[in-house]
């Protein structure tokens, strides 16, 4: 009965804890199953491993075999007890494609992913997740805000989590696409701030100033400073179900960059041919007058003026 009435006691403790930088809620245990498919980049590989280090609630995997039987991730979520999957899959090793899922019974979203860069954070620290209001205007972007929400949320028991809130992460819609940035919680005291600033500084701008009046400490600066990973995702599909189902939403104006490498290609081929037309024509000129080396003039015919004005 002990060990009952502990067990009981903790979880009325845990009730009455609120968390606003985590979505653990009516004890659902939020875990994170992270991996990759073949022929990623370098790049690849250190963008999961940046965003491994930031979320001390995932668990990486080897790479998956295959890219188009994803609903074999779903075992994997099952057998590893996760909820979330962030799928990275990468296509003709130029191309990154990024699967939100919450498996088994979804939703989806795929995202194309660009611009991607290496940071650094402390690890383990829990992020304070900050959203446009943009994402509330329109159900699908209110959708994928609660499937960030659930994926970059650290719970506050996850195994790995440091007691240390440290950076926030901001997300940001504009032009149809979902900006993601990292940014460092730095405070200084006021009396520091005549120091000249660090070339890392002066590279990373403050977003944000704040001052406040600390008990026996006086004025502090507080500001924002990015240190990555910095990438934007690209909506493309959202799916019903994990990695399957009917479709809900798709981006009519996404364009694949398979079409935009063939469209430059075809750009240069018409290009190259209008070069070939045009030095054809002018040999055929050259010949037609007798210029080219090794032939004859053309035969002067009745009607040349050569004939009728002579």
């Amino acid at each position: 009965m002990s060990s009952v009435y502990r067990s009981l006691s903790k979880k009325q403790k845990t009730a009455h804890t609120p968390d606003t930088t985590s979505v653990e809620s009516k004890g659902v245990r939020q875990r994170l199953l992270a991996l990759t498919s073949r022929g990623v980049t370098y790049r690849h590989r250190h963008l999961l491993q940046d965003i491994n280090s930031l979320l001390p609630h995932s668990r990486k995997d080897a790479k998956l075999d295959t890219k188009s039987q994803l609903s074999q991730l779903n075992e994997l979520a099952d057998l590893y007890n996760c909820n979330n999957i962030m799928f990275f899959e990468a296509r003709k090793a130029k191309d990154l494609y990024i699967w939100l899922s919450k498996p088994p019974n979804g939703p989806t979203v795929k995202f194309h992913c660009q611009n991607n860069f290496t940071g650094n954070c402390l690890r383990g620290s829990r992020p304070i997740l900050s959203f446009d209001k943009t994402f509330d205007g329109q159900a699908h972007t209110r959708l994928i805000k609660e499937l960030l929400t659930h994926v970059f949320g650290v719970p506050q028991s996850s195994r790995r989590v440091k007691p240390f809130v440290d950076h926030v992460m901001g997300f940001t819609v504009a032009d149809g696409k979902i900006w993601i940035r990292c940014y460092q919680i730095s405070e200084t005291e006021a009396a520091k701030t005549g120091r000249k600033p660090t070339d890392q500084e002066n590279e990373a701008p403050a977003a944000s100033t704040v001052t406040a009046a600390k008990e026996g400490r006086g004025e502090t600066s507080i500001s924002l400073v990015e240190i990555g990973p910095r990438f934007v995702l690209t909506p493309i599909v959202i799916l019903e179900g994990s990695f399957g189902g009917p479709v809900i939403y798709e981006n009519k104006e996404f364009v694949s960059p398979n079409q935009i490498r063939s469209d430059l290609r075809r750009t240069k081929v018409g290009r190259y041919n209008t070069r070939a037309e045009g030095t054809l024509e002018r040999k055929v000129k050259k010949r037609d007058l007798g210029l080219r080396t090794g032939e004859g003039r053309r035969e002067v015919d009745e009607l040349d003026e050569r004939v009728l004005f002579a």
